[in-house]
């Protein structure tokens, strides 16, 4: 094994090598790639600690280990050396998500010490639209106002139940998810259909670069499935977020959600490559 094979904690010093890496995918790495942008590589603004793979001015693969733990560009080696650093470290996120390849990897090497998941999503496709949507857009769909919080909470609650399988509201009260809530329409990145005093269709900018921008969160509400509101909805954010905030507009699905995959194929989206979630 070579002696570049172990991994090391970046910083700040290491930000434009860390950032041209990312721009090699801007749409695979949009999430670690908003994050370094946003506050840099301090472990205290990152949220947790950037992992690098190779030498300062060789660096060829990239660990996010916060929240959520991300492979970036990572082969075998990468993986074997990531793999050990978090597995000294202890389990501190609540997700591994990334590349499939990668975090297969990475997951059947930390596995025997990090027990067993709540979730395995194994296949999630990454999909990508850099046009303007051939489908009409809802001219309802709006940004979101930091008065009608309160609207929209509980539909991202229910939708974030609905997709990972457990309530936002557990461990901590909900207190960072509606931070997080509450950030997004700060800043001018949520955007719904509200009707009623209630919300139609919802769908947040969850991650932004100048290349590329990841769309999350997307929910309409039960009772209203099936009329067409996810498409005309999607459309409109995808115009919206293409005005706004990058060219190229992603997002990924769980590879058993067909609906939702046809519905983002009917607004232009198309398979750019597969990620792979494994939910604690």
């Amino acid at each position: 094994m070579l002696r570049t094979s172990a991994s090391r904690v970046l910083d700040d010093s290491d930000r434009d090598e860390v950032l041209a890496l990312l721009d090699t995918d801007p749409v695979a790495n949009v999430f670690v790639s908003s994050r370094v942008r946003a506050v840099g590589l301090n472990p205290a603004r990152l949220g947790g600690q950037m992992w690098g793979f190779g030498p300062r001015g060789g660096l060829v693969s990239l660990c996010y280990a916060g929240a959520n733990m991300v492979p970036v560009n990572a082969g075998p080696e990468a993986v074997h050396a990531f793999a050990d650093r978090a597995r000294k470290q202890g389990r501190r996120c609540s997700s591994i998500v990334g590349p499939v390849d990668a975090v297969s990897l990475l997951w059947e090497r930390l596995e025997p010490y990090w027990g067993r998941p709540r979730a395995i999503r194994w296949a999630q496709p990454v999909m990508a639209i850099s046009r303007r949507p051939p489908v009409p857009a809802d001219p309802l769909v709006r940004r979101v106002r930091p008065d009608e919080f309160d609207i929209l909470l509980p539909a991202s609650v229910a939708m974030f139940t609905e997709e990972v399988g457990v309530s936002p509201n557990l461990g901590d009260g909900g207190a960072l998810y509606r931070t997080r809530v509450a950030e997004l329409i700060r800043i001018g990145r949520s955007y719904a259909r509200i009707e009623n005093g209630k919300v139609v269709f919802k769908a947040e900018v969850g991650a932004v670069t100048p290349h590329a921008c990841q769309i999350q969160g997307v929910w309409v509400a039960p009772e209203l499935r099936g009329r067409g509101h996810a498409v005309a909805g999607m459309a409109a954010v995808v115009e919206a977020a293409m005005d706004c905030f990058a060219p190229v507009v992603s997002l990924y699905v769980n590879d058993y959600n067909r609906s939702a995959r046809a519905v983002y194929r009917k607004v232009g989206f198309h398979e750019v490559d597969t990620f792979m979630s494994v939910l604690f």
